[in-house]
């Protein structure tokens, strides 16, 4: 007698082959109750179709563009698991549920589209056409809303039927922002003025090799390039070094600069991406020349990558992170659903927000907010007398001095430290965006591809939000239904 014969493991004696067999799932039914069934319940699927449809012409020859459902249903799939574009196509290939919630009619082994179509598909996913549709998930549009009746619930007659436009303010409005950084290398001015200098040197060759001449333009590319590992090896220059080091970099990417101009005037020319990467150039060494000859260390629309002009730094003062270099984002958020108010490349005071987003709210519910939940910065003179006209609280303390009663002071900071507990939800939700769906490093290279990133990040988070929301009374019903049968039976027991 075998040892494992005495316990209760049985090894496996062989595996049934599915590869032998036409079909692996003979007879398999798709489970209604599977997350991603309900998930797909939750998406205006024909919304999105109409607004997709828009940015193809009538022209109907050549090969038919992928549906609108499979455009942004890859990318949830992507962004929920936080996966690359070739990762995602090999998830939707392994799993029935994928394919069904991508609209695939019946399952395949083959991928379904290759993955550089996810790029096409993050170009026509714009962000409007995403804000919109979050708007249906989170509810504050429903399908049969007719954006250009009278009496609809955006009109100026009131979205709640029965009320005039003066209502009662309900709800809370929480606000902040953050920034989404982008996947760059960390900026220094020597190392801009170094990948500058290489790819004008690749220009160069690229400009020679259209001509007859055998001789080269000069360009020191090797004692630069010296030059440049001298500083980089260095830990702890100093600042004389650094300047040292920017007068000596300027010094070759002028040269070079000055090569290809007179290589361009001579009727030679460069293709079109390199023409791109030139201006960028041409006004990254303005600016790093105008900051070493004024020794300073700001210029307004500083460029911090070459491969993404649009990227700007955004200080936020913060311990770990001092200066980020991405797009900064205005939220709002109610009831636990998050809507992106601003998105901008450029630093910009989210104080400015707080008035468009409360509009912005009215607008979708038909009464202004109970209560405003924003940091300090939000509590400008202009903003609590806006405030103050809608008759909404803010958060915080009033301006001026604190009462003299001791009482109605130890009040207020209850208060405030109650209400500043609540606003922690906005923080939870940029913790859970940068944690779990990768809004902490914005891996795209393209500013509109960026932006639709950003959004999908948001919309997939209040997708999660509404799912719990379905889920969470009918879990709240089972406990009950169990709660009770215990007690009948423990009732039954006593009687007998």
């Amino acid at each position: 007698m075998k040892k494992w014969e005495k316990t209760m493991y049985r090894p496996t004696r062989g595996q049934m082959t599915l590869f032998d067999q036409p079909i692996a799932f003979v007879g398999a039914k798709l489970s209604p109750d599977n997350r991603w069934v309900k998930m797909a319940a939750l998406i205006p699927w024909d919304l999105l179709d109409s607004k997709y449809s828009e940015q193809f012409g009538r022209n109907k020859t050549g090969y038919p563009a992928k549906a609108a459902r499979m455009a942004l249903g890859s990318h949830i799939i992507k962004e929920k698991f936080g996966l690359s574009d070739e990762e995602t196509v090999e998830h939707i290939k392994e799993s029935p549920y994928l394919q069904w919630f991508i609209g695939l009619p019946a399952f395949t082994d083959k991928a379904p589209f290759d993955a550089s179509t996810m790029t096409w598909f993050r170009k026509r996913l714009t962000p409007e056409m995403l804000e919109e549709v979050n708007a249906y998930i989170i509810g504050s549009k429903k399908k049969d809303d007719d954006e250009d009746s009278e009496t609809g619930p955006n009109s100026e007659h009131g979205a709640v039927a029965g009320e005039s436009e003066e209502s009662k303010n309900k709800g809370t409005l929480i606000l902040d922002a953050t920034c989404a950084p982008a996947d760059i290398k960390y900026p220094t001015d020597v190392a801009l003025l170094s990948t500058a200098r290489e790819k004008l040197e690749k220009m160069i060759t690229e400009l020679h090799g259209q001509t007859s001449q055998h001789k080269k333009p000069r360009t020191y590319k090797r004692i630069a390039r010296k030059d440049y590992l001298r500083f980089a090896r260095n830990r702890r220059p100093t600042t004389k070094a650094i300047r040292k080091a920017i007068r000596q970099q300027l010094g070759y990417v002028r040269r070079d600069l000055a090569i290809i101009e007179t290589l361009l005037q001579s009727g030679l020319n460069l293709t079109e991406k390199s023409e791109e990467i030139l201006h960028i150039i041409r006004t990254l060494y303005s600016q790093q020349e105008e900051m070493y000859r004024e020794k300073k260390h700001q210029v307004e629309d500083r460029i911090v990558s070459i491969h993404q002009p649009w990227v700007r730094p955004i200080v936020r003062g913060k311990t770990n992170a001092p200066t980020e270099f991405g797009a900064k984002i205005a939220i709002s958020m109610v009831d636990g659903y998050a809507s992106v108010e601003r998105l901008d490349w450029n630093a910009f005071n989210e104080t400015s927000t707080l008035q468009e987003s409360v509009e912005r709210y009215h607008k979708e519910h038909g009464y202004y907010p109970e209560r405003i939940l924003a940091d300090k910065i939000y509590r400008t003179r202009e903003n609590l007398s806006f405030c103050r006209k809608h008759d909404i609280r803010m958060n915080g303390p009033k301006l001026g001095r604190p009462p003299k009663d001791k009482k109605a002071y130890r009040l207020q900071c209850l208060l405030e430290k109650s209400e500043a507990g609540e606003r922690n939800a906005v923080e939870g939700k940029f913790g859970e965006g940068k944690r779990a769906y990768g809004l902490n490093r914005i891996f795209t290279r393209r500013q509109d591809t960026s932006e639709t990133s950003i959004h999908l990040v948001f919309l997939v988070m209040n997708m999660e939000k509404r799912l719990r929301s379905v889920l969470l009374p009918i879990l709240e019903a089972f406990e009950n239904m169990i709660s009770m049968l215990k007690i009948i039976k423990n009732r039954a027991l006593i009687g007998a």
